[in-house]
């Protein structure tokens, strides 16, 4: 490493954020990169350490040493280069990735751990701005054609391995515009959306083609569906008319909150207010939008998804805004010497969080109450967890005020349609059975159909979507060609 006692003289820096009241306002972007002078003080906090516990940390596997090492030395180019190797949209976890390559650093079991996220952040958004980011088209084309359903991060980063190995790739989206939940699920202040643009120019001048409004295996007349403006590919024709069909769509249904008065107006899914509000940034027009102003909001779920909802009620102009956590409060601080390398239960506060928002812990809804058909409080009581098991703390039931309850309680699986026209086995959570192997793998149990990202793992993080992707896209290359060279 270029500076060998780095992590003894520097602390940690943090990124910039706007203040409160000003961002607020907006739904842009208010996270500031490091400036030059702060990246080479961050990354010359990383240790020489033999073995670099944050690369396995990184689902992707970053090289993480080396481009920290690069942006010390200056060498922003290479360290674009050696970032690029491994991760396809930097820009994306460098804003939305919790970053468990640093609770793996192993200046992290008696320090701060080196600020890695940042500076991938720095690294990519420096290469756009120097166009470092070009088109990689494949030098020869193989004559394959594969079919890529759904644009979220795991379909993209698999059309893009797809693409460069020289196949002809063509990704299928249900939504009116590329990106899946990057589009239409990650706020705007999180990601604005110009960085899901610029990578699909990219990736259609690497010949990748794009066909939006179009929803897969999901024929008229499924009653599931209700939407029938967009258009319509059996799952027997797209078949036919590829070599390979990867699956990549999201883990969509959201798990819902079966108590009494639950079909009172008010009560919404995440994902029923939260892409309203993308569509509205982009210029759309919502009929009846879900609006949180003047409202007192609860968001029942203690997740990202349920953060993300925080920032965008306040935005709104919430009167109140609390967030239910059915789990016990965790401690402040993990036990590092228990839990590193891995991903620790500790409190995390988001930015979110920071803009206002009361967050209740160990908590239960019992009842939504009404008037007039639409919510107008709760009734929640604590819970005590015994043995695993969730019991209820008698005399502490309350009324709750609430003029929109929003569920972020996570997903379950994938919407069943896609795989029930595919035929492809599913496993015990719903999700596509595909096996991991070294060469073959994400296979289904479908001839020439794979699955990756959400819809074979469950819901997780964008930067195991990534890998997903990447992983898939090597498996589908050996499939169709015998072997394939693309990194895993």
């Amino acid at each position: 490493m270029g500076n060998v006692t780095g992590f003894m003289n520097f602390e940690r820096v943090e990124e910039d954020l706007e203040p409160v009241k000003k961002r607020v306002k907006n739904f842009r972007e208010f996270v500031h990169t490091l400036k030059e002078d702060e990246a080479k003080v961050q990354s010359a906090r990383c240790m020489d350490c033999g073995t670099p516990f944050c690369n396995s940390g990184c689902p992707v596997n970053n090289i993480i040493p080396d481009f920290n090492d690069l942006v010390y030395r200056a060498d922003w180019r290479l360290a674009f280069a050696v970032l690029d190797s491994t991760n396809n949209f930097p820009e994306f976890t460098g804003r939305i990735c919790p970053a468990p390559c640093e609770e793996a650093c192993t200046l992290n079991i008696n320090n701060e751990p080196v600020g890695i996220k940042s500076i991938e952040h720095a690294i990519i958004d420096r290469a756009w701005e120097e166009g470092w980011v070009v088109p990689r088209p494949a030098a020869a084309k193989t004559g394959k054609k594969v079919a890529v359903v759904g644009s979220g991060p795991a379909g993209l980063a698999a059309a893009q391995q797809l693409a460069r190995a020289g196949h002809a790739v063509t990704v299928f989206e249900k939504n009116d515009a590329i990106g899946g939940l990057l589009r239409y699920g990650i706020p705007d202040f999180k990601m604005e959306k110009t960085h899901i643009d610029r990578r699909v120019a990219q990736m259609q001048a690497e010949g990748v083609v794009f066909r939006t409004g179009v929803r897969v295996g999901e024929l008229k007349g499924d009653e599931r569906v209700t939407d029938w403006s967009s258009e319509s590919i059996g799952a027997d024709e797209l078949k036919a008319a590829f070599d390979a069909v990867v699956l990549t769509g999201g883990a969509e249904r959201s798990r819902d909150l079966p108590v009494p008065g639950r079909d009172l107006a008010g009560i919404h899914f995440a994902m029923e207010f939260l892409p309203q509000q993308n569509k509205i940034n982009a210029g759309g027009k919502i009929a009846s939008q879900i609006r949180a102003d003047g409202k007192d909001v609860i968001v029942i779920g203690g997740g990202d998804t349920g953060s993300d909802c925080v920032g965008t009620s306040n935005r709104h102009g919430a009167r109140s805004v609390t967030q239910f956590e059915l789990m016990p409060m965790p401690p402040d601080h993990e036990n590092k010497p228990l839990v590193w390398p891995y991903w620790p239960t500790k409190l995390r506060t988001s930015s979110s969080h920071e803009e206002g928002c009361e967050r209740e812990f160990a908590i239960a809804t019992k009842e939504f109450i009404g008037e007039g058909g639409k919510v107008k409080a709760l009734k929640a009581v604590r819970v005590d967890w015994q043995g695993g098991k969730m019991v209820e703390v008698p005399g502490t039931e309350q009324i709750i005020p609430a003029g929109l309850v929003l569920l972020a309680m996570g997903f379950v699986s994938p919407v069943a349609g896609t795989l029930e026209a595919f035929g492809v086995e599913r496993d015990p959570r719903g999700n596509a059975r595909a096996h991991v192997e070294a060469e073959g793998g994400y296979a289904t149990n479908v001839e020439k159909v794979f699955a990756a990202g959400d819809m074979r793992r469950g819901q997780s993080l964008v930067v195991w979507a990534i890998r997903e992707g990447r992983q898939a896209a090597r498996a589908v290359d050996a499939f169709l060609m015998g072997s394939s060279e693309l990194p895993r």
